[in-house]
């Protein structure tokens, strides 16, 4: 089965609160005492945890859960409202994405969907490294993959591995790697680009007025975080 949301949001706050305390995934599966592999696949959210697991992760950082409801759809709004005070360059620290692009040297390639929009200043969530390839570079790509641990989506079994690595293979073109997920968008020729800088570095970018259009998901967070500055405004 495919990753549920609340799966997404537990991973994601195991997450955070491991960065905030430096830890390591394997240092904080041995004060827990669980496997790193655990670990790995309860913060990407390819697999639910179970209750005390997540409570012994918790309490090896000193923190616990809290649990509440609240209406459909308005998680959306707060996690936006959360992103837009959240400065780009912490953000980009959490994602890892300039330890990923240092090490993605082996073939061209560009940033697009949610990363893209996050380097924009755009307040959607970006929870792996977009980049958009040409499908001519997906043998080099493949061997990159298999120098970095690479393991595809199967989607089958909602988790990471047991298919195969090449983006010709049928499936989403989703990868676990040593370095955090990475999500492609194969094409012909790569799309136009701008440039934007952060922390003296430029990055190469899809605009947002492209993703708006090639990118639904992206698309509607956008619309809702307008609308949320037009209400503030009003």
């Amino acid at each position: 089965m495919p990753p549920t949301r609340l799966a997404t949001l537990l991973g994601r706050a195991v997450r955070q609160q491991r960065h905030l305390r430096d830890l390591t995934q394997s240092e904080l599966a041995e004060a827990a005492g669980v496997t790193q592999a655990a670990v790995a696949r309860i913060e990407s959210g390819s697999r639910a945890a179970s209750i005390p697991v997540l409570e012994r992760l918790f309490a090896a950082m000193d923190v616990q859960m809290v649990v509440e409801v609240e209406p459909l759809e308005a998680h959306l709004d707060a996690r936006i409202g959360e992103l837009a005070a959240r400065p780009i360059a912490e953000r980009i620290d959490e994602l890892g994405l300039d330890e990923t692009l240092d090490r993605l040297t082996d073939f061209p390639q560009v940033l697009t969907g949610s990363t893209a929009a996050l380097l924009q200043g755009a307040p959607v969530p970006v929870d792996a490294v977009e980049i958009a390839l040409r499908w001519q570079d997906s043998k080099r790509f493949t061997r990159w993959l298999e120098t970095n641990y690479g393991q595809r989506w199967n989607a089958r079994w909602g988790e990471f591995g047991g298919v195969w690595l090449e983006p010709e293979e049928p499936g989403e073109h989703r990868w676990s790697t040593r370095y955090g997920e990475i999500r492609a968008t194969m094409c012909d020729e790569l799309p136009e680009t701008i440039e934007v800088r952060h922390g003296g570095r430029d990055y190469r970018v899809v605009p947002v007025v492209e993703l708006e259009l090639t990118e639904p998901r992206a698309a509607e967070l956008l619309r809702r975080y307008r609308a949320r500055q037009l209400a503030a405004e009003g």
